[in-house]
């Protein structure tokens, strides 16, 4: 008799999304006269810049031609494009990566996923409190989570590390020590930032203690600061215990073409063994790769012109995040985030769950955002707001808020 997997039923209500999407859809059935502004999801507005979009033309003719068609992707991805990505991302910024460490994929999502098969069952897992739920949700699907406790809003065999605003949103270093070490920054959800100094007091922590740290970077184009890292292997050592995911989807606006990778050294190790042959194992047996038309449109962002023009739409979403931060601190919102990152952190007014100001927003002036709680514990009491709206609903939503 077939059976399911048991660890699926560990998992607590919808992916947090999806609810947010059901309560929106029921509201709009409800009142399909009202104009409902969307600044939750993290989904971008801004159409793919035009030598991008030249990129995936010139692509999709080759397709057509017997002498330039393309099958399937090489496993580690196109040549070409984990060139690009090597000069472009690592070695002008002085990390020694090389193309044969990156594997291409549709996003970092997946990949953030996924990286928990190559490890043993019985690692234990860290992650930041709040956190993208996927981090948490892809280990409860594997078994190595252990119970939900009710008490605790947590998993009882994940270390949960507090980010709060005593801290500066960044976690301490754990007193239990872990075996892999989830951290994203710029952060999301709460657009938080990590220093240099303080990032590689992570990386000596996981070198002394056997651990891997699992790094996503993917809104690293939205760090302005001096003395903010763009890569953990800006860190002297991080080659020797950390794993490093990238996307192009909130960079270049490639939510619906879906382009990512990740970096795996080939001297880091688990238990002695190697971790780059089992991910590339693991990459080619359940992987067929990204198309080649949208390896051509990832390598297009690294052109001169491709820069210059991703530049100006992560700078657009900047002025919103902007827009956000400021519009809200003037009505009296305490504000976080914003300035590295396109997520905006605000603390609920009046002491309301983040459900309670989520259901407010909806109903009272048509504003989507995302409820803290659905991140973790520590998210309970705040909300984010994501500035990848277009400028006019971003200013409108602003507007309703403030007049709440």
């Amino acid at each position: 008799m077939a059976t399911v997997n048991k660890n699926y039923l560990r998992l607590q209500g919808s992916y947090l999304f999806s609810r947010i999407g059901e309560k929106v859809r029921n509201f709009q059935s409800e009142n399909p006269d009202k104009k409902v502004i969307r600044l939750g999801i993290g989904d971008v507005t801004r159409p793919i810049a035009p030598a991008i979009i030249t990129a995936l033309h010139s692509a999709v003719d080759e397709m057509g031609q017997e002498s330039s068609f393309k099958g399937y992707a090489p496993d580690l991805g196109y040549e070409f494009l984990r060139n690009a990505i090597a000069e472009n991302d690592f070695k002008a910024r002085g990390c020694d990566i090389s193309p044969d460490e990156i594997f291409v994929s549709d996003g970092a999502k997946g990949d953030c996923s996924n990286i928990q098969e190559i490890f043993g069952s019985d690692n234990k897992i860290a992650v930041c409190d709040p956190v993208y739920p996927v981090y948490v949700d892809s280990n409860v699907m594997a078994g190595r989570t252990g119970e939900y406790d009710d008490i605790t809003e947590g998993y009882k065999d994940v270390i949960y590390m507090p980010c709060t605003r005593e801290n500066g949103f960044a976690p301490d270093l754990p007193s239990q020590v872990p075996d892999l070490i989830y951290l994203c920054f710029p952060n999301n959800p709460t657009g938080a930032v990590i220093t240099k100094e303080r990032l590689q007091e992570w990386v000596d922590y996981a070198r002394k203690n056997g651990s891997i740290i699992l790094y996503d970077a993917a809104y690293e184009s939205f760090i302005t600061e001096e003395g903010i890292p763009h890569s953990i292997y800006e860190c002297e050592g991080a080659k020797e215990c950390a794993i490093e995911f990238r996307s192009f989807s909130k960079t270049a606006g490639f939510t619906g073409l879906r382009l990512g990778f990740t970096v795996i050294p080939k001297e880091l190790t688990a238990g002695g063994e190697k971790l780059w042959p089992l991910w590339a194992r693991r990459h080619g047996t359940k992987y067929n790769g990204a198309p080649y038309i949208i390896q051509k449109a990832g390598e297009a962002c690294y052109s001169q012109e491709g820069r210059a023009q991703i530049k100006e739409q992560v700078a657009y979403y900047l002025e919103n995040a902007k827009y956000i931060y400021d519009g809200l601190k003037s009505a009296g919102y305490e504000v976080y985030g914003g300035v590295n990152a396109p997520y905006i952190w605000l603390r609920t007014p009046g002491n309301m769950t983040s459900w309670e100001f989520f259901d407010q927003l909806l109903e009272k002036v048509n504003v989507v955002g995302t409820p803290g709680s659905g991140f973790g514990p520590h998210g309970e009491h705040y909300f984010r707001l994501t500035a990848f709206g277009s400028r006019e609903n971003t200013i409108e939503a602003i507007e309703r808020i403030r007049n709440i």
